[in-house]
């Protein structure tokens, strides 16, 4: 997802959109744990994900 993407989103959109990425990281990583991930590069890309997410949440705050 583009950053530009994420800002036209409203801060409770953000925070759902947030909650959603990491339970989706979590299963993800343990799929890979039991190694029945078919994509490992996606852990990155959902990381990237709230990275992006986290850092537009808090510009909204200043």
């Amino acid at each position: 997802m583009k950053t530009s993407e994420l800002r036209n989103l409203s801060a409770t959109e953000l925070t759902t959109k947030l909650k959603e990425l990491k339970a989706e990281l979590f299963n993800l990583r343990f799929q890979h744990a039991i190694n029945q991930l078919e994509n490992p590069m996606r852990i990155q890309t959902v990381k990237r994900d709230i990275a992006r997410i986290n850092t537009v949440l808090s510009s909204l705050d200043k």
